[in-house]
């Protein structure tokens, strides 16, 4: 039956799809037009990093210190606030969070924490909080933050308390318990959160690149000469498990942003989120889960859409949603918590980012 209905979909699809019309074509050249964006600007220096990185906190860190901070059996003063924040440093977007994310979890964090950090991840890293306070003012930039914070801990709680019993196995653990898990695995860790740091900075182009191949340099020989053969082909392999079930649906998703981005006209789009109401505000966080923002990117589209008009608490919601969810994202996290937790918790962030929108929007007026 479902390869029925595909078929059928696919063929209405093509019989009914106007194409030569130019919103159709401009439609699916800005598709073709995002995905070769993100493969060069996203991919190399930022997804593959991210997968390695995954890798990383799956064989290479030693559970004990994961199920301390983030495990289900954690308290919640540490896991929620180390979850919470602990993204910060990474200057990544909505999809490039998703293999650290699944690390993670895979990992045995429990699944409020390892939402929260999904959460706050991509939305508070430290150059998207100072990009949006210089060009958008600092009202904004601080309250994004905590409205981020505060919100990302609700959603995990909420999360927790409704899934609990259904917590997963730490099936995870059978490839850590194989190998040391040491201070190596820490400072290796470190080198390669460093990398992507260094990709995200906005440096001269020397010294970026003279900084990124130094430090690839130093991971790359460590991978070699500083771990034994098995432990290094298993983060090899544990890296490649992440890639190979994640990125074939984010291109997808990316391609079908790029369709929906080009087809929903701005002006409409300011229409609706002009007023400081919740309709207005629930829409502007409707529009941003289901939109993709490359890192950094949400500023100048949100500047120009407050430019046009667009209020101050869809703003926020926009922003919020925006950088946490997007359509290859929102593809990719079903595939990874299921469609009962991954549905549960867009609906949580949409929720959320509409009532610290609306909160900001009563009180900047």
């Amino acid at each position: 039956m479902k390869v029925f209905v595909l078929i059928t979909l696919v063929f209405l699809a093509f019989y009914f799809i106007p194409f030569g019309t130019s919103v159709v074509d401009q439609s699916i050249l800005n598709g073709f037009y995002l995905l070769q964006e993100y493969a060069r600007e996203h991919v190399l220096l930022c997804l593959v990093p991210a997968f390695l990185i995954a890798g990383t906190i799956t064989v290479m860190l030693k559970k004990d210190a994961v199920l301390k901070l983030l495990g289900p059996r954690a308290k919640r003063v540490v896991s929620y606030p180390v979850a919470a924040v602990s993204g910060g440093i990474l200057a990544v977007c909505s999809c490039t969070i998703l293999p650290i994310f699944g690390g993670i979890y895979k990992k045995g964090a429990g699944i409020g924490p390892a939402v929260t950090f999904l959460f706050s991840g991509p939305a508070i890293n430290i150059a998207a909080i100072f990009l949006t306070a210089r060009v958008l003012g600092w009202e904004l930039g601080i309250t994004r933050i905590v409205a981020t914070l505060s919100a990302a801990v609700l959603v995990g709680i909420i999360m927790e308390l409704l899934f609990q019993k259904e917590q997963r196995s730490n099936e995870g653990f059978m490839i850590a318990s194989q190998t040391q898990g040491n201070f190596k695995g820490v400072i290796f860790f470190a080198m390669q959160i460093l990398f992507l740091v260094l990709s995200g900075l906005k440096l001269a182009q020397p010294v970026k690149n003279l900084s990124l191949g130094a430090v690839g340099l130093s991971v790359a020989g460590m991978a070699i000469f500083g771990f034994s053969k098995e432990e290094t082909k298993s983060w090899l392999m544990e890296s490649w498990d992440f890639a190979k079930k994640i990125l074939p649906y984010l291109f997808i998703g990316v391609f079908l942003a790029g369709l929906i981005t080009k087809a929903l006209p701005q002006d409409v789009v300011v229409t609706l989120l002009g007023k400081n109401n919740f309709v207005s505000t629930l829409i502007g966080s409707v529009i941003g889960s289901l939109m993709y923002f490359a890192t950094l990117t949400e500023v100048p589209i949100v500047q120009a859409l407050t430019d046009l008009g667009m209020a101050k608490g869809p703003t926020l919601a926009l922003l919020m949603a925006g950088n946490t969810l997007s359509l290859p994202s929102m593809i990719v996290i079903t595939k990874l918590l299921g469609k009962k937790k991954a549905f549960t918790y867009f609906s949580l962030v949409v929720i959320f980012s509409t009532i610290f929108g609306m909160i900001y929007g009563a009180i900047a007026r």
